[in-house]
């Protein structure tokens, strides 16, 4: 089971003409549909409203096969996000956050809720800025059995962020349980303003402190341009590239790619101790730079689904598995979603 923790919410998308579309979203809410339509068992741990856009959202869930792990509606109202799409597909994001739904998880809830035989958890996002999902979120991380393999995506919404300082300060306590950290070069300059890739990872790398604590790899996604990965006690990085696609939009391909990386790694068998592996690591973020390129080709967060991936470098193993033949093929559609 890989277990997604975060936020839910609606992407309000406007196009360059100025149309207007809701499209479920989130990254977490996002990386949960991956990880299901790449054939890995799926939870998301978050709290969905039962207004109708929270009802969205949970159909989205189902449809894709992923574990509502939080049952119990919350009263407080969907959180929204704006898209503004610009004329090369790129998304400029502003968000609804005070008072909804997607900060409603409390500290006890997120530990009941997280499902038996967690192999993986990936956790990030607005998970990091609100209250109390942010504190509950840490504490969950702390209390995981030795052995179960900690991602986070910071995804850095400035826009989002009340106090940098207290943002940064939360994305350190994180650090201390994390295995692996995801991150866009964007990202990497909102943490770091004007300081070079490579020295942003290796203080990421080091944030954990002395020992065993913290990241093991730091993984950089740079759009259409190779993906990076460092390593803790390694000089050197690996590459891997990027396929070229026409780009629709870019909505949910860093999401994706964060999906896409657990459903290969677990769905291959492999562990924490493995990420010392820095050619499984490339051969993971060539596999997810994939997926989330075909994410890129479709309008809104549309991930693959392994019939489509399936065959394709890098996940050949999904013929081989079954994994390809889900209950859902490719282009299925949940009602309202995507």
């Amino acid at each position: 089971m890989i277990t997604v923790a975060g936020e839910a919410l609606m992407d309000l998308i406007v196009d360059p003409g100025g149309q207007v579309a809701a499209r479920t979203g989130g990254g977490p809410f996002n990386a949960s549909r991956v990880i299901a339509r790449l054939g890995q068992p799926s939870a998301f741990i978050g709290r969905l409203s039962g207004d109708r856009f929270g009802q969205m959202l949970r159909a989205g869930l189902d449809h894709d096969g992923v574990r509502v792990a939080v049952e119990e509606p919350a009263d407080e109202p969907s959180t929204l996000a704006v898209a503004d799409i610009d004329p090369a597909g790129g998304a400029r994001y502003s968000f609804y956050l005070d008072g909804t739904s997607s900060a409603m998880l409390d500290a006890a809830t997120a530990r009941a809720a997280l499902p038996a035989g967690t192999e993986a958890l990936l956790v990030g996002t607005l998970g990091l800025v609100m209250e109390p999902i942010a504190t509950s979120l840490e504490w969950l991380m702390e209390s995981l059995p030795p052995g179960v393999m900690v991602v986070l995506d910071p995804n850095c919404r400035p826009d989002a962020i009340g106090s940098r300082e207290r943002y940064l300060g939360r994305l350190r306590g994180f650090l201390r349980r994390v295995d692996v950290v995801k991150a866009s070069t964007d990202d990497l300059a909102y943490l770091c303003p004007g300081t070079a890739v490579e020295d942003v990872a290796a203080d990421l790398l080091r944030a954990g402190g002395e020992g065993p604590a913290g990241p093991a790899t730091v993984i950089v996604t740079a759009g259409p341009d190779p993906v990076r990965a460092f390593f803790a006690g390694a000089a050197a990085e690996v590459r891997a590239e990027v396929p070229p696609v026409d780009v629709v939009d870019t909505v949910g391909a860093g999401d994706t790619f964060g999906g896409a990386f657990l459903a290969w790694w677990i769905g291959n068998g492999l562990g924490v101790a493995d990420l010392r592996d820095q050619a499984l690591v490339r051969d993971a973020a060539a596999a997810a730079a994939a997926a989330a390129a075909v994410t890129c080709t479709r309008r809104g967060a549309d991930p693959p689904w392994a019939g489509e991936m399936a065959g394709r470098a890098g996940w050949e193993w999904l013929a081989a598995s079954g994994a390809a033949r889900g209950r859902a093929g490719p282009g299925a559609r949940a009602p309202g979603c995507c």
